[in-house]
């Protein structure tokens, strides 16, 4: 009903017969069976009604198309057979339109044709395919030999209904709740594209096969033998784990098909209609838990389930904790055990089937469906939408990788488990980390810039606020200090203090405590007392070097101080040679400070083998030429200035050094960058936006290069750039304890890629993505970035329990690995994908939220600018998500980017307030800050309170509503789904729209615009709808009747005595029953129908129906309460044939009632 002409549930058997078929005697086979069978005949009604109505047509004309392909070549046959299956697929079915099927016989050949048959899931499951098709085979034998065939009665799909109706619904709520309780949103399958909630864009489905060997597939089955387990209990087993290892959790749900039929329901096995049911199958994946005994404790939960199979999937929706709206599941697992193959392998003379194909297609993002076969197929079939086919392909294989697994050694522990294959094993972990480059990492930091001092001695090596100083000056000025503060003591492994801003001063202190052997601790001046306090303290900095300006600034601590422009006098006398070289490779090059979880910072520990090998792989893959500038805007306390200065002064360019404060000033150094001839600079993207708006950006046509890092890249953001500026752009990922950067990759100006990678590993450096058992996730799924290699910090200052906690031994080889806490995910191609930190991923009532990924999908709104969420406690203390947006234009508000949203997320995920900023705060480092981030007002906060209808048309939907969700107050911005609505209370809500306002209304629309506000505004441009009236006829001596009559009328004359198209039914009452009160209520019953009092006569050569003024009806009555089985003679008698109507005469009813023991009786009506 939502999506009439997607497909979906639209199935499609296809057959292939190997002989020459009589083409009469087999299509009359199929029109015997589907007179055989009610739920062939049924029709769904649900416009106008409270609930959808089945109802079932007495006769139906089977759709029936012949096709002869025989002058075809076998490649144009099949191209047309694929045109036809698509065809067949797109038309799909309205269900109000009775028979829900249609059938194609196409000639191949003299001796080949394949039969298509189309169907609708409503109508049965697979299990009944094999039970028709037999019947049909019965049938067409009997009748191209020119005989006639008579079946047993089946029993009715109606007593399944009844079945169904006396079931304990409070029994199987209590079940589910108990099942579900905890669980609060759908297992997260974001492998390549998220879920886009109410897209309006229909999916499309592609499949794809794996075929397990045969020896798996024996083994899967010896063990099920052994252990007393059902294959269905592997398959699902595996994809729980593979389940659990893509989402990262330990406990998942996803959807199974149950049978559905009831063993207490005597021949439900041969009965025929829709039995199977999908339901919620919620499964614990405990690491440390042995796979048999699990296994046996997951068939037994499968146990339970079938006693509750009863239950419908809305009815289950409504007992779980996931909020309206959002889906229990986005998998779903189906065990095809129907027999349906057996037609190709059991024999038959004169219809030989040597192929059966099944094509069928769910409502869900991914469908697994395993089919047992020697060798044991499993069927993925996906939404195109969601996932590529490169996905479905390597999810296969890790499906196949733990059934093996599962065969090889049932008893080991569910986490020792492999999911991925060998080859992709080798893949993330030696091909896509070979990054061996051999470099000479025993240098230090400052041999690199002396070797230049030796190369170019009079080439500029920095420019500051109109003073410069060449390669030699500035050694010449770094060298005293060296030989000045080993005076001191400062030796390898002793941490100098260095508090200043930029300026040529700065620069010669770092020389000159690297080259006295010492370690810098750089001390940013803009940070609070109190924190400077602590990282001197912290790292016992015995000497202090700053300028005389900032000395005041210094609060009273151990350190010696030495200002670099008061005390140069002194420096000065010490030699401008080269010092001895007393520090190695393995010592320590500096210590910087990062924000702490604990509120102190966190000195993080460099080496100059760290550093060096940074600097000369930058050298390596970014090369410099003479008159090459690099800009200096880093301030010393953030990494990227290490990168910047020794890039520079290792290379042989020239270091720009922007003025004190000077990094935010956009316009400055736009006019420095211009006036410099800057060919290499570095913004982090928040500055890099800023600087991309300026007008004048045409100066800066001297940028060669621009790097950026320290937050994610949109691709909006490369997309300007590339407009705004001609030269390239690299996005270098890596936190401060990897010696500045881990990864880079080059942004492609013509890509078209919506996501911009952080790249792959730089020279000597590891990156691996691990779930929290530090296994190797697969390619497209999230893990936690882990990087190794020789630019690894050594630690934490001080902290060994957090060192040993962020700095873990290497599984995969030697050395350690730095757990970065960020998420990231590998592309196909083997770069990563930054997905934001771990602790940015959060749980919003139970729910969990990507907050980037939000972030994400607003950037793509074309009038904003740039955007950060964060989850913000109220007043109240209640969680809610707060987006702070910079627009482009002013007149965007936060109701259109709510009502942006909404097409692209569930509720769940939609920020309660929208707070427009002209900029986002940053901190010193350029990065966004988000501690001074405001407070949302009034104007943000699109939770409106309750606004009553404000017009005729709002509060007739606020009536309907009240009615349909049962509720008693409604406010138009309320969702209806959030009031309890789901699918079944839409199609009554449509109804009752269309039946109060005579207006045209979809279910569609429900989910796409779910408020009454919405929905009213729709309904203003909706055109009334065209009923057609069926006219009254005036009364008459007789009647035309239809096509059908005149059918049914012309049988019953060739054949008096024929009673095929008699319908019997029966009752069975309990209780005290009047058999008088029963007859006197079927006489007014047929006083007041037309039809009951209708006889059917021959006038003119042709067939009338007479309706007569008043038809006597008299119910029949037998007392069998004293007969010893009663019940099972009566039943047998009402089998036998019964005296044929005589169509004359009305009325064309009979009913008759058996009275057995108990106050029981046995109602049988015929007609």
């Amino acid at each position: 009903i939502y999506a009439p002409d997607s497909g979906v549930y639209c199935n499609q058997t296809l057959i292939t017969i190997c002989t020459d078929i009589n083409v009469i005697a087999f299509k009359r086979a199929w029109e015997q069976v589907v007179e055989r069978y009610s739920v062939l005949r049924t029709l769904f009604l649900w416009e106008k009604r409270q609930q959808p109505l089945q109802v079932v047509r007495k006769q139906v004309d089977l759709p029936w198309n012949y096709q002869d392909w025989r002058n075809l070549s076998s490649i144009e046959q099949q191209q047309r057979l694929d045109s036809l299956l698509q065809t067949e697929y797109q038309e799909g079915f309205q269900l109000n339109q009775a028979p829900l099927m249609r059938c194609t016989l196409i000639r191949l050949s003299d001796q080949s044709y394949k039969f298509l048959w189309n169907w609708h899931h409503i109508l049965l499951d697979g299990w009944c395919l094999p039970i028709i098709y037999k019947e049909v085979l019965t049938f067409y034998t009997a009748y191209s030999q020119g005989q006639n065939c008579y079946l047993p009665s089946p029993r009715p799909y109606q007593d399944y209904i009844i079945w169904l109706q006396q079931q304990d619904l409070s029994v199987a709520e209590m079940f589910w709740r108990r099942t579900l309780k905890g669980f609060t949103a759908p297992t997260p399958l974001v492998v390549d594209r998220p879920q886009l909630s109410n897209s309006g864009v229909q999916p499309t489905y592609q499949e794809q096969e794996l075929h397990l060997s045969r020896t798996t597939t024996k083994g899967l089955q010896s063990l099920g033998l052994q252990y007393g387990l059902t294959l269905s209990t592997l398959i699902q087993a595996a994809w729980a784990i593979l389940l659990s290892r893509y989402s990262g959790e330990s406990e998942v749900l996803f959807g199974v098909t149950v049978s559905g039929r009831p063993a207490s329901l005597p021949m439900v096995e041969n009965m025929v209609g829709l039995f199977i049911n999908t339901l919620p199958l919620r499964v614990s994946t405990p690491k440390s838990e042995l796979i048999i005994p699990w296994l046996q404790q997951l068939q037994q939960k499968q146990a339970e389930l079938q006693e509750y199979a009863y239950s419908t999937l809305a009815e289950v929706q409504n007992m779980s904790d996931v909020p309206p709206g959002v889906p229990l599941f986005e998998s779903l697992v189906v065990f095809e055990n129907y027999p349906m193959d057996s037609l190709s392998e059991e024999p038959n003379q004169l219809l030989p089937v040597s192929k059966v194909e099944n094509f069928e297609q769910t409502n869900y993002p991914l469908t697994v469906a395993a089919i047992p076969k020697q060798e044991l197929l499993i069927k993925f079939s996906y939404d195109t939408s969601r996932f590529t086919r490169d996905t479905i392909v390597r999810m296969a294989s890790h499906l196949q990788t733990l059934l093996a697994a599962i065969v090889a050694n049932p008893q080991q522990q569910i986490a020792e488990l492999p999911l991925l294959t060998e080859a992709e094993r080798h893949q993330l972990l030696v091909e896509w980390n070979d990054t061996q480059t051999d470099y000479p990492l025993d240098k230090c930091i400052h041999q690199l810039f002396e070797e230049q001092v030796e190369r170019n001695p009079n080439a500029v090596a920095v420019i500051f606020e109109g003073q410069q100083l060449t390669y030699q000056q500035l050694n010449q000025k770094a060298n005293p200090l060296a030989y000045y503060l080993r005076t001191k003591g400062v030796e390898p492994e002793v941490w100098v203090g260095i508090f200043g801003e930029r300026s040529i001063e700065m620069l010669s202190g770092l020389l000159g405590i690297l080259k006295a052997g010492g370690a810098y601790v750089p001390l940013d001046p803009s940070y609070p007392n109190d924190r400077l306090d602590y990282m001197l303290t912290d790292a016992a900095v015995s000497i202090l070097l700053t300028q005389q300006s900032l000395v005041y600034s210094l609060q009273a601590n151990s350190a010696e101080v030495v200002c670099l422009d008061r005390d140069w006098h002194i420096i000065a006398n010490y030699s401008q040679h080269n010092p001895v070289k007393l520090v190695k490779a393995e010592n320590l090059a500096y210590v910087i400070y990062t924000s702490g979880s604990t509120g102190k910072p966190k000195g993080v520990m460099i080496t100059h083998e760290g550093i060096c090998n940074n600097l000369l792989r930058t050298i390596d893959t970014y090369p410099l030429i003479a008159g090459d500038c690099i800009l200096h805007i880093g301030v010393l306390s953030f990494d990227v200035s290490v990168w910047e200065i020794f890039w520079s002064l290792s290379s042989g360019t020239t270091l720009v050094v922007a003025k004190p404060e000077g990094h935010k000033d956009i316009a400055y150094l736009i006019n420095l960058i211009a006036q410099q001839q800057v060919t290499q600079a570095s913004f982090v993207p928040s500055m890099l936006r800023i600087f991309l708006q300026q007008p004048n950006l045409e100066s800066c046509r001297c940028l060669k290069r621009v790097f950026s890092g320290a937050e994610t890249l949109s691709y909006e953001l490369t997309q300007r750039f590339f407009e705004r500026l001609d030269c390239e752009l690299h996005n270098l990922y890596g936190p401060t304890e990897t010696a500045v950067d881990a990864t880079c990759w080059q942004c492609q100006p013509d890509s078209n890629c919506r996501i911009i990678p952080i790249g792959r590993p730089i020279a000597n450096t590891q990156t691996y993505i691990l779930d929290q058992y530090l296994q190797p996730v697969p390619i497209g799924i999230a893990g936690e970035l882990h990087i190794g290699g020789v630019s690894l910090a050594r630690g934490y200052l001080n902290q060994p329990e957090l060192t040993n906690e962020k700095f873990i031994s290497n599984p995969f080889g030697e050395g350690k690995l730095y757990k970065t806490g960020d998420l990231a995910r590998y592309l196909s191609d083997g770069n990563i994908e930054y997905l934001g930190r771990i602790d940015h991923q959060v749980k919003l009532r139970g729910l969990r939220i990507e907050l980037g990924e939000i972030e994400f999908l607003l950037d793509t709104h074309p009038q904003v600018e740039q955007t950060v969420v964060v989850l913000q406690a109220d007043t109240s203390e209640n969680q809610r998500l707060v987006a702070y947006v910079v627009r482009k234009n002013s007149s965007l508000t936060p109701s259109e980017l709510r009502r942006f949203l909404q097409q692209k997320l569930p509720a769940y995920m939609i920020p309660s307030a929208f707070v427009v900023l002209s900029e986002l705060p940053l901190n010193p480092n350029g990065k966004i800050d988000r501690r001074k981030l405001p407070q949302p007002d009034e104007t943000s906060i699109v939770e409106l309170p309750y606004l009553p209808p404000r017009n005729s048309s709002e509060r007739i939907l606020v009536s309907i509503w009240q009615q349909v969700l049962q509720v008693s107050k409604v406010g138009v911005n309320d969702n209806f789904f959030d009031l309890g609505g789901h699918s079944l209370k839409a199609i009554a809500l449509v109804n009752q729209i269309q039946e109060k306002l005579g207006l045209s209304f979809q279910i569609k629309q429900v989910f796409l615009h779910p408020t009454i506000a919405e929905q009213a505004e729709l309904l203003t441009a909706s055109t009334p709808i065209n009923v057609q009236v069926i006219p009254h006829l005036s009364k008459q001596e007789n009647y035309e009747t239809s096509h059908a009559q005149k059918r049914f009328f012309v049988l019953q004359q060739m054949d008096l005595n024929n009673v095929a198209y008699h319908i019997v039914s029966t009752l069975k009452i309990k209780g005290n029953f009047d058999p008088d009160a029963f007859e006197k209520a079927m006489q007014v019953l047929i006083a007041r129908h037309e039809t009951l009092r209708t006889s059917f006569v021959l006038i003119n050569g042709e067939p009338r129906q007479k309706v007569l003024a008043h038809s006597p009806f008299h119910v029949g009555f037998q007392d069998w309460s004293n007969q010893p089985h009663a019940e099972s003679h009566i039943l047998e008698i009402i089998k036998q044939p019964q005296e044929p109507f005589d169509l004359e005469n009305s009325p064309l009813l009979r009913a008759n009632i058996y009275k057995l023991p108990e106050q029981q009786y046995i109602l049988c009506m015929e007609s």
